[in-house]
């Protein structure tokens, strides 16, 4: 894995008995479950082939009493959305002394809030696209005058472009800001960025290739990440030498300025200037067969298994610092 950049602590363990009894947390009840289930489903039966004791357990279904009960050792963290991704489950799994996979509290927290992760990569000198926060018919009329049309409006806490609306007409924002409102009580505007979209897995400390992403749809919505045949991805991304560096290292610091651990992507825009601008951070990306980590990992000469084995080493690092 010579051509990964390594920033952080990580620790190997080539036994699979090491890792102990392991609950695979997948489904759950937020907007983004069906995804969470393919993700869920697809790390269990890797784990499962490279000899680990690997177990479903969906939140929805399975109380945290039982959960507690059931004498597992570590959790792979497969779910996505609120409730899963947001720090609510890590602050249980903390609660209940179960290492867990990827970020902690404070950073599944952070990433999961677009407005707050926003402000704080201004506060950092990272650059985003400009913004305002929906949250009156006033706000509407400034976010026109300030961001220009087309716009992008999303609620601040969902993931998978769930609640996303591509804004080209005035007449037509306050529609898009009920339905993502309908999602999360905190909404932004976003000022249309035209260019290409691309985004940097981290795993481990380390960022793996980039990959630029091309979709014949409005923008990279649900059914364009999950389910279209017609997406493309390139892996690599095309990019320089010098200036796919220079993504890697800023999607690491990003990452690091958040505050999230273990592994995770980052989505960048580029627009005309070539700068890249921040969209988000996902802590616990999908782990599905369209999936962009696993496509990256891929490049970078790591297969799905080995991917999430490594995931699952992350674990072990928040044991030991338990």
């Amino acid at each position: 894995m010579s051509n990964l950049k390594h920033t952080g602590e990580k620790r190997r363990v080539t036994d699979p008995a090491a890792f102990g009894r392991v609950a695979v947390l997948l489904g759950g009840r937020s907007s983004e479950r069906e995804i969470s289930l393919k993700t869920g489903h697809a790390v269990h039966a890797a784990l499962m082939r490279r000899g680990i004791d690997a177990h479903l357990v969906d939140p929805a279904q399975v109380s945290l009493p039982e959960l507690a009960h059931g004498h597992y050792d570590r959790a792979f963290n497969a779910l996505h959305g609120p409730g899963g991704e947001d720090g609510t489950m890590q602050g249980a799994l903390e609660w209940l002394a179960i290492p867990y996979t990827g970020s902690g509290v404070l950073g599944s927290a952070l990433c999961m809030d677009k407005l707050r992760t926003k402000q704080l990569a201004e506060a950092y000198g990272i650059g985003t696209p400009p913004w305002i926060r929906l949250d009156s018919a006033a706000s509407l009329q400034a976010a026109v005058q300030r961001l220009g049309l087309p716009m992008i409006v999303k609620p601040a806490s969902q993931g998978s472009s769930v609640g996303m609306t591509r804004v080209a007409d005035a007449s037509d924002l306050p529609a898009a800001w009920r339905a993502a409102g309908a999602l999360d009580p905190v909404v932004i505007a976003e000022r249309w960025i035209t260019g290409a979209e691309y985004t940097v897995g981290v795993l481990q400390g380390e960022a793996l290739p980039s990959i630029r992403i091309e979709t014949p749809r409005a923008f990279y919505d649900y059914q364009a990440k999950y389910f279209a045949d017609d997406t493309r991805y390139h892996c690599p991304a095309g990019l320089s030498q010098a200036a796919e560096q220079a993504l890697r290292g800023l999607a690491l610091q990003a990452f690091a300025m958040a505050g999230a651990e273990g592994w995770g992507r980052v989505d960048f825009m580029m627009g005309e200037d070539a700068r890249p601008l921040l969209l988000e951070i996902n802590t616990i990306p999908g782990m599905t067969d369209h999936s962009l980590v696993p496509m990256a990992a891929r490049a970078a000469g790591v297969d799905f298994d080995e991917l999430c084995w490594r995931i699952l080493e992350t674990s072990l690092i928040r044991e030991r610092a338990r």
